[in-house]
């Protein structure tokens, strides 16, 4: 059996990166269309106000919570995993399920609560596992895209690897 090639700190941290600078050109077209829209209409808001920063805040985590999980549970990759050629698979190499994927976001933020602390496993784990992938049973590896003869494009699966079922599995 072939060995998964697990995903590295550097490389998931790009792929975060990448996630993050789509998600705020897309927060920043939206502010500015709204911004345009109140002005049309003559509605006058103080865009420095607390209330603004706190609902514009809240808005921004709502949006990154859906988008990582609709990723995660449809593709099993975000679009910065897919450009940095990674993803995330459960124990029988398949995309993370919704339950699964809430309880990697969950753990997500909880590894974030001490000062990133949580991501830092990445690092001395043998299967380069944070606390978030402890707490969803997931893994992070390198795929190889199959373009089948139709020219639509797989993932090829790493189910029949040993990098899934070794000793001390996923959780």
């Amino acid at each position: 059996m072939k060995t998964a090639r697990l995903a590295g700190f550097a490389t998931r941290v790009l792929a975060f990166a990448i996630d993050i600078a789509i998600i705020d050109v897309a927060v920043l077209a939206l502010g500015g269309a709204l911004a345009w829209a109140a002005n049309v209409l003559g509605i006058e808001s103080n865009p420095s106000g607390i209330l603004v920063a706190g609902l514009a805040a809240i808005g921004w985590v709502v949006l990154i919570s859906n988008y990582l999980v609709v990723f995660w549970c449809l593709t099993g990759q975000t679009p910065g995993m897919r450009f940095m050629g990674i993803r995330v698979t459960d124990r029988r190499g398949a995309p993370p399920g919704f339950v699964r994927a809430l309880r990697r976001l969950l753990g997500m933020y909880l590894s974030a609560i001490p000062l990133g602390a949580g991501f830092l496993l990445i690092l001395v784990d043998d299967r380069r596992r944070g606390l978030h992938d402890r707490i969803a049973g997931t893994l992070v590896t390198h795929y190889v895209p199959i373009v089948a003869e139709n020219g639509l494009e797989t993932v090829g699966s790493p189910a029949s690897d040993d990098a899934l079922r070794s000793p001390g599995g996923l959780a």
